[in-house]
């Protein structure tokens, strides 16, 4: 399960746990709920701090691997990355850019 996942379950678990609590209370259901809710986040931050803190990390190295591949892409359509793991090894890529400039060539006839 996602560190997401379980956190964001957490802080729901937290907040249906906190509001069971104040349930019997006499008191105003709005009121209720805006102490549910406070006592939840304050219970969270100490509670939930492993969860908290790996779904940090989770989203730390998402945002790193999508940094590298936009780079990487950007390489790429800018031609720096020539020896890519696309690119033919063999120089095919040299024969072919040979051939297209020699067909180009065939349709015009003899030069006068």
């Amino acid at each position: 399960m996602s560190a997401a996942v379980k956190y964001t379950l957490g802080r729901i678990g937290l907040f249906a746990a906190v509001v069971a609590v104040l349930w019997p209370v006499d008191m105003n259901i709005f009121l209720k709920l805006m102490v549910a809710l406070l006592f939840s986040a304050a219970l969270s931050f100490f509670l939930l701090k492993g969860w908290r803190d790996e779904m940090a990390e989770e989203m730390a190295t998402a945002a790193e691997r999508r940094r590298s591949e936009k780079e990487r892409l950007r390489a790429a359509l800018a031609g720096d990355d020539q020896a890519g793991p696309d690119a033919p090894a063999d120089g095919a890529s040299d024969a072919a850019a040979d051939q297209s400039g020699t067909a180009s060539d065939q349709g015009r006839g003899p030069a006068a």
